[in-house]
């Protein structure tokens, strides 16, 4: 398994990861008339605006992670690679990158995102009721789940990232039943 930064030329895979993963993640929590495909949201939503992870193994890449210096907005794992692991090594990776407290955010019935987040160690701080960002036509429940940071033997030395904290969809829906 190899962790690195996302290039422009891994755009189609990272699509084709996303769209069939997040069907999943809208089944999961009663949506899938809400899915949009990556390549409609991703600049309404910011998504290059984030840290981009890829996560390769024999040189397939399989999986993405997108966070800022605060926030895990994004985190999708190809279907065909569920319980493998994936998800939660790019969860470590970026928290280690980070070092920091982080927040992220789960729709309501995706269990097995919540799974995931709660075994990398992020606690549930409450749920919190709105419109799905890039498709408000949707209401959505989501799951506020907090981060309290790694400490610095753990943490690589701090990058500088973004620090404000965006709605995006990932954020309401970054671990679909693929972690």
């Amino acid at each position: 398994m190899h962790i690195r930064p996302y290039l422009d030329q891994d755009w189609p895979r990272v699509c084709a990861i996303h769209d069939a993963a997040r069907q999943d993640e809208l089944a999961a929590a009663d949506l899938s008339a809400a899915f949009l495909t990556l390549e409609e949201t991703a600049e309404n939503e910011g998504f290059h605006d984030y840290q981009l992870r890829v996560l390769e193994r024999e040189g397939q890449l399989l999986a993405f992670v997108a966070f800022s210096a605060d926030e895990l907005a994004w985190l999708y794992v190809d279907p065909a690679c569920y319980g493998q692991g994936l998800g939660s090594a790019l969860v470590q990776a970026a928290l280690r990158e980070t070092g920091a407290p982080m927040s992220a955010e789960v729709l309501q019935g995706n269990q097995a995102a919540l799974s995931l987040y709660l075994k990398a160690g992020f606690v549930v701080q409450g749920l919190a009721h709105g419109r799905m960002p890039g498709n408000e036509r949707f209401a959505v429940t989501v799951q506020q789940l907090q981060h309290p940071g790694l400490g610095p033997a753990e943490a690589r030395p701090r990058r500088q990232m973004r620090s404000e904290p965006r709605a995006s969809q990932g954020a309401l829906n970054e671990a679909g039943p693929r972690a």
